[in-house]
């Protein structure tokens, strides 16, 4: 069955969440993704989830709390219904600048994983484009951090942003991909005031290539993500409409 979930982040400058859940609802999703802001309340928002028909069967959680709290991780999960918890970013001031780094943080994150999966959940990283540059012999950050052992959430548009090729890199790691961001990016000199992001299909990137790659690896968790929408329910009802159509 194929999950197709919006990454409530697209919505955080559109209060209050109670309004994007309906709205959401409305527009015909049936999942979501949540990030690090959302989860001062768990069971508050699992009650705003159910009274929209809407689950959460992945989630962006801080490395902050998964290594130094990942018990409150694991109690926001198992509240939330959530099963695939994903770190999804490091500031630029504590990134590795070689390889060397890169693999000790990969193996950072494995071990911060652990505790994730030994309760049941699915651990996993969330790249951007600063993971796929070269650091030598056509090694990437995200490579390292695939290397020791940790799933990826990969967001295709940021792996395009980046100059790589998506289909490629579902090809790569077919048997290690959880979920995958379905992300549009505007053509050269279009949708300045939207950081040159697109709806899903309103874009540059090649959904013929990318869906039945997407396919042939066995990838059914799409989440739609737009990250600085004017209108998040216009990124909302054409992006979904585009991915039905697939």
């Amino acid at each position: 069955m194929t999950i197709i979930a919006y990454q409530l982040y697209c919505s955080r400058n559109f209060p209050p969440l109670s309004d994007t859940l309906a709205m959401l609802a409305s527009a015909g999703f049936k999942a979501v993704e949540g990030f690090g802001g959302l989860y001062a309340d768990p069971e508050a928002l699992k009650a705003g989830l159910d009274a929209n028909g809407l689950t959460m069967p992945s989630g962006h959680f801080g490395l902050d709390m998964v290594e130094k709290d990942p018990g409150r991780a694991i109690h926001v999960a198992k509240v939330l219904g959530t099963q695939k918890v994903i770190v999804p970013h490091i500031g630029a001031d504590q990134r590795p600048s070689d390889a060397a780094g890169w693999e000790a943080f990969g193996k950072r994150l494995a071990a911060a994983g652990k505790p994730i999966e030994d309760a049941g959940f699915t651990f996993g990283w969330h790249n951007h484009d600063f993971e796929l540059a070269d650091l030598g012999g056509g090694v990437t950050p995200l490579d390292l951090i695939a290397a020791a052992g940790v799933d990826l959430e990969l967001d295709l548009g940021w792996v395009r942003v980046a100059g790589h090729d998506p289909v490629a890199w579902i090809q790569k790691y077919a048997d290690r991909i959880m979920a995958v961001h379905i992300k549009d990016i505007a053509k050269d000199g279009e949708a300045v005031d939207e950081d040159g992001w697109a709806d899903v299909g309103y874009g540059i990137m090649d959904w013929a290539a990318i869906k039945p790659a997407l396919d042939a690896a066995g990838i059914s968790h799409y989440v739609v993500e737009h990250d600085n929408p004017k209108d998040h329910k216009r990124l909302a009802t054409r992006s979904l409409a585009t991915i039905k159509g697939w």
